[in-house]
């Protein structure tokens, strides 16, 4: 490691990867695109744009966003096998600074049961592909999984070995979230003392948050000369996921004594937007008393805390809302702005739409202008994020009328496009929102499990939008979604609609890429 990067934590951000991986958080195409940029504007040094050969879409959005984003390290997943190595390096190929990530299991438990491999032989493995990466990729980093579970002394054999085999960033994972932070430090701080060519190498970290430890777990390896952190916004990932990239960040940020004075380059005033973004896009909401980006985050109730804020802000408060990009909903636009002015606004968010997009976009922008007196920030991000449709929905809501109350069976009545065809059906049940979805159901004939269901104002006043989250269960099939609208049965039909919208096109793609190739 250069003496210049000893003050800087290097952060990686991996939402598109492992973060995809929470249940229910399927990105599209365009989501995954989008995503990318705002991490780029964020100012990430590297993204983990996804696994390439886990799929022919995710190779494409690895690939497409190796051409098109620049800035960050764009890295993709490999494991220890010729295959996966060659289509990560065609995917990552684009990027101006291409990475290869390789991973193999290094703890007894994975080598007995799942490897079923001895040690000298993961070993060889690890040796023999990271060389075989460096032909294809400059540079390359290698993950020994499981780490915190491995033998101390076999884990710095192997990242001796790595190192020497020219991998250049060596990620310690806590893959199971198994460690707790003094124990995880020591791991570090072991490494450090036992493995001679380790300056030769940046050590990153990647835990996760089984126990609720993974940012603690992190800034402990940290203080024991980690300089890279692999972690998500909102802390999205596998199970309960990841290390929170907005917490690593401030509490860096707002506690440099503890941490030496380590700096991130992360632009922390945009914290807050793509954290907005990437719930609304993935459909993982964030609970309200989330640390940094929870809507409670800067709230205060107790007349104690107010009068103190109102006297000195510091009394409470140890960061700002200004510090993360929350510095208020400021009133945008209204519907007397223009096109001009609306398409202005979405590009100094960051938001990117074709010219048809940004027209559909415009029409709706007038529509809820009239249903609204102000219109804010969130509910452009709303409009766009209708816009980001990859293919033609199979299915579009076309009216739907509810009958309740409190002596009334609820009744629904709706009418759903399906190409040219006008379908219509009608159903009762528990409530306005129950008998909408029934009624769906019934015209689509696709049953999903409602699993999950939320609700909350995208902004502020009587005449806020009310956002849907959802998940639902089609079989084995968990798809989340959100939509929004001045009318929550209306969001929810809408939220239920891309659900199943989602699942027929994952059902569909499924099956292509399970087809088998012509030979001849």
């Amino acid at each position: 490691m250069k003496k210049a990067d000893k003050n800087r934590v290097i952060v990686f951000d991996t939402t598109l990867r492992d973060g995809e991986q929470s249940p229910g958080a399927s990105l599209t195409h365009r989501e995954k695109l989008e995503i990318a940029r705002h991490l780029a504007l964020l100012n990430v040094d590297v993204i983990e744009a996804g696994f390439p050969v886990s799929s022919q879409g995710d190779f494409q959005a690895v690939y497409d966003i190796a051409q098109s984003v620049k800035g960050p390290v764009i890295a993709g997943l490999a494991r220890c096998v010729k295959a996966d190595i060659d289509r990560c390096a065609e995917a990552v190929a684009p990027a101006t600074k291409p990475r290869i990530h390789l991973f193999l299991a290094t703890s007894a438990i994975h080598r007995q049961y799942k490897l079923k491999k001895a040690r000298n032989e993961i070993r060889k493995l690890a040796v023999e592909f990271i060389q075989y990466a460096t032909k294809l990729c400059p540079d390359i980093e290698f993950s020994p999984e499981d780490a915190s579970r491995t033998e101390p002394d076999f884990l710095a054999e192997i990242v001796e070995a790595a190192i020497d085999a020219g991998a250049r960033t060596i990620n310690i994972p806590d893959t199971v979230g198994y460690s707790v932070p003094d124990e995880f430090g020591a791991v570090i701080a072991r490494l450090y003392e036992s493995v001679p060519n380790i300056d030769q190498a940046t050590i990153s970290v990647h835990c996760h948050n089984d126990l609720g430890l993974a940012v603690a777990n992190s800034l402990a390896a940290v203080r024991n000369g980690a300089r890279a952190v692999e972690c998500t916004i909102n802390g999205l990932g596998e199970r309960a996921g990841n290390a929170a990239l907005e917490e690593i960040v401030m509490i860096l940020r707002t506690r440099p004594d503890q941490y030496g004075g380590l700096t991130t380059g992360i632009k922390t005033e945009r914290l807050y937007r793509t954290s907005h973004l990437v719930s609304r896009l993935t459909g993982m909401g964030v609970q309200r008393n989330k640390a940094i980006v929870g809507a409670n985050a800067f709230a205060h109730e107790s007349g104690v805390h107010q009068d103190g804020i109102l006297k000195q802000r510091e009394t409470y408060e140890i960061m700002t809302p200004q510090d993360i990009g929350a510095d208020g909903t400021e009133l945008v636009l209204g519907k007397h702005s223009g096109r001009h002015a609306f398409a202005n606004h979405l590009s100094k968010m960051g938001i990117r739409l074709k010219p048809e997009e940004l027209d559909n976009a415009y029409k709706r922008f007038i529509e809820l202008a009239d249903k609204k007196k102000f219109i804010y920030d969130d509910d452009l991000l709303m409009l766009a994020q209708e816009q980001m449709i990859e293919t033609a929905p199979v299915y579009t809501l076309e009216y739907f009328h509810v009958s309740t109350g409190s002596k009334t069976v609820p009744t629904a009545t709706v009418r759903i496009r399906k190409g040219e065809a006008i379908m219509q059906d009608a159903a009762c049940g528990d409530g306005p929102v129950d008998a909408v979805l029934k009624t769906i159901e019934r015209i689509v004939g696709t049953e999903g499990r409602l699993i999950d269901y939320s609700l909350q104002a995208v902004t502020v006043g009587k005449d806020a939008m009310g956002e849907v989250s959802m998940r639902v269960a089609f079989g084995n099939n968990t798809i989340s979604s959100k939509a929004a609208s001045t009318d929550i049965v209306s969001a929810s039909a809408k939220a239920y609609i891309s659900c199943v919208n989602r699942h027929l096109r994952e059902t569909a793609q499924n099956k292509l890429s399970r087809r088998p190739k012509k030979t001849t």
